[in-house]
């Protein structure tokens, strides 16, 4: 068993547990970029190592009644065949050296759509409630199976977008769900899907089971870890470097200079510790406030009811 490939399981579980999202956009790109590992090959040991990981938080969002069962009916319906055919894709695209040129420009791009979705989902959630009673919500079949087919299409390709894309898309749809059953429902349809793409990769013999085995003595004991700390983790900070690290990934697996690359990293770094400070300096003031007001209320009631 490689040990440095079980840390980066380890590290990557503990953001999955941290964030709920990021596994597949995480490993295979580590993978790829750091191991060397034929990216076809990438995406199917993280396919088998998520359809592991993805149950353990799902079996929890269950247990807590935050999944809408419906929209994970019609979401399967459209995925799991769509991966399969994701799958199939990557056996007419050519030969090998045009199909892992492909797989490695198809996985830049849903990086690219996992870091936009990821800033998308940050800011709507932070305008939506996260608790409390959930509202009833009218299942829209048709375009909940059309996201389940093109998010399911894009995991058998790349392995990327059975968290990130495919919880933005339910985002748009269905506005009015809570933050909570947005990731309970995304985390318990992305295990058929994971499942049937990485079943689809094993029958063309793409699978290898030392890469995913090494992967997974690592992730699994790192997504408990990351679940069970993430009441005290600064989950804006987890997201932020997630999001960087998504960002340089991409543009990397996209062929993009390194010096380029180097620059809009550390702009984009940059701009999180600047939104970080200013967020920083806004909350005292923002906590200040009630407490400058009180004692002109208070003298006001002492007005009020003196004789």
């Amino acid at each position: 068993m490689d040990l440095t490939l079980a840390l980066a399981g380890l590290g990557v579980g503990i953001v999955v547990g941290l964030t709920g999202m990021g596994g597949g956009a995480l490993m295979t790109p580590i993978l790829v970029l750091v191991f060397g590992i034929p990216p076809v090959a990438a995406v199917s040991s993280d396919l088998a190592a998520s359809a592991v990981m993805k149950p353990f938080g799902g079996w929890v969002h269950a247990l807590r009644g935050t999944v809408n069962w419906r929209l994970v009916r019609w979401l399967c319906a459209g995925s799991v065949p769509s991966a399969f055919l994701g799958v199939l894709l990557l056996r007419v695209l050519g030969d090998d050296e045009t199909v892992q040129h492909t797989i490695k420009v198809a996985l830049g791009v849903a990086l690219l759509l996992a870091a936009g979705g990821m800033l998308l989902k940050a800011w709507v959630t932070r305008h939506q409630r996260a608790d409390g009673p959930a509202e009833p919500i009218e299942v829209r079949p048709l375009p909940t199976l059309l996201v389940g087919v093109g998010g399911g299409l894009i995991v058998g390709l790349t392995s990327v977008g059975s968290g990130s894309l495919i919880i933005v898309a339910l985002l748009a749809l269905y506005p009015r769900l809570r933050a909570n059953d947005l990731v309970g429902t995304d985390l318990i349809q992305a295990i058929p899907l994971v499942v049937s793409a990485a079943v689809g990769h094993a029958l063309f013999g793409d699978l290898q089971l030392d890469i995913a085995g090494a992967v997974l003595i690592g992730s699994i004991p790192g997504v408990l870890l990351g679940a069970r700390i993430s009441s005290r983790a600064p989950g804006g900070i987890v997201r932020a470097a997630l999001v960087v690290v998504l960002l340089a990934s991409s543009l990397k697996l996209l062929d993009v200079p390194t010096a380029t690359v180097g620059l809009v990293t550390g702009a984009a770094v940059l701009t999180a510790l600047g939104l970080a400070i200013r967020q920083r300096t806004r909350r005292p003031a923002a906590t200040a406030t009630p407490a400058q007001h009180q004692p002109a209320d208070n003298d006001h009631d002492e007005r009020v009811s003196a004789p």
